[in-house]
């Protein structure tokens, strides 16, 4: 975990700020996969506030905020799988992505998981394929009118896999 980007967990009140983060990093950043309508209504599916409190306050939630200002979140769903990843457009490349996922998946691994898995944007499948997540099946995702196409992946996480190992043999 970066010392450069702190960690913390969600907050009900964080749920408006997150919104917002969440329509601008898909407006801004997934324009060359996505068109617009695709965009719109895959933003869209944060408009109820309530459901997206309710969907950031059911997974471990953590967030990226420095100086009032949020840079990104992401969530773990069921200790194993990356439910959401989001960073800011201006933030974008800069390491704030790394830090959640560097979070999230160590958090998976100290909860057993064996594997992480994510359905990953087209926009985001480089990112995680460069983290050791590898395509194991491809998505078309409804939203609204809309047809949004992902790709769930998954990386072992050899942490885990060495504990259970270590925690196997007798002393």
């Amino acid at each position: 975990m970066s010392n450069e980007f702190p960690l913390r967990p969600f907050l009900p009140a964080d749920t408006m700020a997150l919104r917002d983060l969440f329509a601008q990093s898909i407006e801004e950043l997934t324009a060359d996969d996505y068109d617009e309508d695709q965009r719109l209504a895959w933003a869209a599916s944060a408009a109820d506030a309530d459901a997206f409190r309710a969907r950031l306050g059911g997974t471990l939630t953590l967030i990226v905020q420095v100086e009032g200002e949020y840079l990104g979140f992401g969530s773990l769903k069921d200790n194993k799988t990356i439910d959401m990843l989001y960073v800011h457009p201006d933030f974008a490349g800069e390491g704030v992505g790394t830090a959640i996922a560097d979070a999230l998946e160590k958090i998976a691994g100290a909860r057993g998981a064996e594997a992480v898995t994510v359905d990953a944007s087209d926009t985001a499948m480089p990112f995680f394929e460069s983290r050791g997540y590898a395509a194991v099946q491809r998505n078309s995702v409804p939203r609204d009118d809309q047809w949004l196409s992902n790709t769930t992946m998954i990386k072992p996480l050899k942490d885990a896999k060495a504990k259970a190992e270590t925690s196997a043999k007798p002393s």
